[in-house]
């Protein structure tokens, strides 16, 4: 029981660094602030869809547990959150970004 709760605040952790790295980097390379966010949306849907069974759509939504729901949304938060940080890094007047 213990172990899966460390595991799934690292899974959190883990999933919102990666997505923030990922997006600062396309940000910085792409000079777009907001792809990264659609481009996580569309990954999402995408692996939803991927995973659809034989069950419909709603079934299929309502098999996923807060524990798959949780990693999701914090890889949402860090897309979102570099966004934002670039966006600040541009209004304060770094070129580089």
């Amino acid at each position: 029981m213990i172990i899966d709760i460390v595991q799934l605040i690292v899974l959190i952790l883990l999933g919102f660094c990666m997505f923030f790295g990922l997006g600062f980097i396309l940000n910085m390379l792409l000079k777009t602030t907001w792809l990264p966010i659609y481009a996580y949306i569309i990954v999402v849907v995408g692996l939803v869809y991927w995973s659809w069974g034989a069950a419909s759509l709603i079934e299929n939504i309502k098999g996923y547990t807060l524990a798959d729901y949780l990693p999701i949304v914090s890889g949402l938060v860090g897309a979102i959150m570099s966004g934002y940080t670039i966006k600040m890094l541009r209004v304060k007047g770094y070129k580089m970004f």
